[in-house]
């Protein structure tokens, strides 16, 4: 199993970090990518297409990137907003108000950890070991 990591940008570099932080933590195989859904949409279009068991799509400003490759998979794609302006409220609108039928999972601003989180849950539907490494996550949490 494998998730696709997407920046808008490459100033987005900060949250993706903190995405793949939590995927090596899980031992979940990732590939990341920088992909602008304004500037270079075929590469987008191309990249949704590919393989993936999970996108997580990382974009600020008008943070069309979520929407656009939930628009070509029918696989789960997740949205982190970032704070780039407008205090991240900007981003995070246009991802939680897409329309009916394409939808994307969106988590807080600059949450990139949730993201990946959010993305190992899913992949854990299916994999008892990740699984059992999420269960053992939240009891250190609780400790």
């Amino acid at each position: 199993m494998k998730v696709l990591v997407v920046m808008g940008s490459r100033s987005d570099l900060h949250i993706a970090e903190k995405v793949t932080a939590v995927l090596e933590e899980f031992g979940v195989e990732y590939d990341l990518e920088v992909a602008s859904a304004h500037r270079n949409p075929k590469k987008v279009e191309e990249l949704a297409k590919k393989d993936y068991d999970v996108f997580i799509a990382i974009a600020g400003l008008s943070a069309a990137l979520p929407g656009v490759i939930a628009a070509h998979t029918v696989k789960p794609v997740i949205g982190v907003p970032v704070s780039a302006k407008l205090g991240g409220l900007d981003a995070l609108l246009s991802i939680a108000q897409l329309p009916p039928g394409v939808p994307v999972a969106t988590v807080g601003i600059d949450n990139g950890k949730n993201a990946a989180l959010l993305a190992i849950e899913i992949l854990a539907l299916k994999d008892e070991d990740l699984r059992r490494k999420l269960k053992e996550y939240r009891e250190k949490m609780r400790a």
